[in-house]
This record gives C-alpha cells, structure tokens and sequence, in this order.
C-alpha cells in the first residue's frame, strides 16, 4: 500500500468521524442556529467525501456534483441566515 492510498484510506475515516460527530450536533444542537451551522458543516464535509471518492476512483466525474452541493449549501446557508435576521426583528 502506498502514501497515497494510506492517505485516501485515512481521509475516508476522519470524514466518516466528523460527520458522525456533525449528526450528534444537528440532533442535540440547543438552538436553531448550532442546527443550521451543523447543516452548513455537514455540506462541506460531503463535498469532501465526494473529492475523496474521486481521488480514489481516479476520475473527475464526481467533482461536479461537488460542485452543485456546494452551490446549493451557500444558498440554502444564505436563505437560513435571511431568515433568522427577519425572525429577530420581529
């Protein structure tokens, strides 16, 4: 097994942790905004599972679902934020 692999391998499982750990947060979370944090981080943690696979399978087809996810988790993280700033005023 080479550098590269034992890095792919060991990435597959730190993401797998933090994700666990990011469930653990949605569900207990005391407030809505630890929950859509949580949401956020979520997102980037599964685009970096989607780059990883990629790297794995050695191709680049998956990178633009990457891509996607990505843009959706900044509108969805915007339209949250929005939310929240017009629930606090009134």
């Amino acid at each position: 097994m080479n550098f590269m692999e034992w890095a792919v391998q060991a990435s597959v499982i730190v993401i797998g942790l933090s994700i666990l750990i990011i469930f653990l947060r949605l569900i207990v979370g005391p407030s809505i905004e630890d929950r859509i944090v949580a949401l956020d981080l979520l997102s980037a943690n599964a685009i970096a599972f989607i780059a990883v696979y990629s790297i794995q399978k050695n191709t680049t087809t998956f990178l633009d679902v990457g891509i996607i996810l990505a843009l959706l988790a900044f509108l969805s993280t915007v339209a949250f934020a929005f939310y929240l700033g017009r629930r606090e005023k009134q």
